[in-house]
């Protein structure tokens, strides 16, 4: 059939004969530009899902000048193409590669360009300022002001605002795309192991009498609502000369740093006064205005009658705003309904239509243009020279302007579209 009259968006059915043998029959979609994915002329070839029928088709492709394609080849020919910008290109990974509900929603609602526009209208309003500002310098022997200040300084003050609520939200965004990280710490045989295969519904660690048979730290994965929890089990709180041991447990100390959520277990069975001992020694490890504490008072099983009075005593002295303290029984996953529950409301909801910042990249483009509003905020106030705040604008604007691409290199480009997957 020629070029010429070809439909495009139209399927074809033909047989595949390669060397006068009837391979398949497929089905062969054209798309003229610039209506196609990339923007460019393309074809897609759909066969029935055999390997082997897909190692002949790539075979006779490849022998008739054809390649494969690079990592993320197609996304960015599609950006190049400006069929999307920067931003929306990288949200195609994160879509593709997400592994939850939230996920999913965050990485959809940066694909439709929700996140580029608010971008867009703060550069567009700094680039008004900017341009005034150094409408200025070409009249400076006039001592003429183009840019009113007061006016700018307001504008300084909201654009400051939203750059760091964006930068702010990347501690959500970041945990909702990559999973919740959630800590389980406490000392040795209070059932942290025991807690993550009943969370995880399987043995995935090990469990022993044995002080310190945890050595490093283990992590797995669980979905709980649409939310990803990355759960850690660490190695056993406790002072010993054992050198793999006491590496476990500066590893155990690093991990409640990281983590949003941290898990504190307790041993019913130690007493009132050791666990509130136990529990302190978490507690002052804890930053309470950035991650969650819940407090987990385990092997409530093996309490005898007068033990509902030293948990009630446990409790009053423990439950407060800012930790949560549940009596579970890990081996005999009692309490495990309310610890769910407890995970699931530990994370704040965002609006569905909300902005998160899930990029390590958008969030440090982020904050250097957050630092460069700062100096221009200063520079007003000590009335620098015009040509030097006019320099900060600039660099605020090209921050910014590098997280949707309307400023960026090929370096960038290639460490961007390596990590996407081949054909895509």
């Amino acid at each position: 059939m020629e070029i010429g009259k070809i439909i495009s968006h139209k399927a074809y059915h033909g047989n595949l004969i390669i060397n006068g043998e009837l391979l398949d029959e497929v089905l062969v979609t054209f798309f003229k530009a610039p209506h196609s994915f990339t923007g460019e002329n393309s074809a897609e070839i759909s066969v029935h899902g055999s390997v082997y029928i897909q190692q002949k088709l790539l075979q006779v492709l490849i022998a008739n000048g054809c390649r494969m394609a690079e990592a993320g080849e197609f996304t960015r020919r599609a950006f190049v193409n400006r069929k999307f910008d920067l931003a929306q290109a990288e949200a195609i990974a994160d879509l593709i590669s997400s592994e939850s509900e939230a996920a999913h929603r965050v990485a959809i609602n940066q694909l439709k360009g929700g996140f580029s526009k608010e971008l867009q209208v703060m550069r567009t309003k700094l680039l008004e300022m900017t341009s005034l500002m150094e409408l200025e310098l070409d009249f400076s022997e006039e001592d003429v002001e183009f840019a009113d200040r007061s006016q700018l300084k307001r504008l300084l003050d909201e654009t400051l605002e939203h750059v760091n609520t964006l930068k702010d939200s990347f501690r959500l965004g970041n945990a909702i795309k990559n999973g919740v990280p959630v800590a389980i710490v406490g000392q040795t045989n209070t059932g942290k192991s025991t807690l993550l295969n009943a969370l995880l519904g399987e043995d995935r660690a090990i469990v022993s009498d044995i002080a310190g048979t945890t050595r490093d730290t283990i992590e797995e994965t669980l979905n709980i609502n649409g939310i990803l929890f990355r759960f850690i089990d660490t190695a056993g709180l406790r002072e010993t000369e054992e050198t793999i041991e006491k590496i476990g447990i500066e590893r155990s100390y690093r991990k409640i740093a990281e983590a949003s959520v941290v898990i504190g277990m307790l041993d019913a069975t130690e007493g009132a006064d050791n666990m509130l001992v136990a529990a302190h020694e978490i507690h002052e490890r804890i930053d309470l205005e950035h991650q969650q504490f819940i407090l987990c008072i385990n092997k409530v099983d093996l309490l005898e009658d007068q033990g509902e009075a030293l948990l009630g005593q446990l409790r009053a002295d423990l439950d407060n705003d800012e930790i949560m303290v549940i009596c579970l029984s890990a081996k005999q996953h009692f309490g495990l309904s309310d610890l769910y529950n407890a995970l699931k409301h530990s994370q704040p909801l965002a609006s569905p239509d909300a902005t998160l910042v899930t990029n390590v990249r958008h969030y440090e483009a982020l904050t250097h243009a957050s630092e460069a509003l700062l100096h221009v905020k200063e520079g007003l106030q000590m009335n620098i020279p015009t040509d030097l705040v006019s320099q900060d604008l600039r660099e605020a604007l090209y921050y910014l302007g590098s997280i949707t691409g309307e400023i960026t290199t090929d370096e960038i480009l290639g460490s961007i579209f390596s990590r996407f997957c081949i054909g895509k």
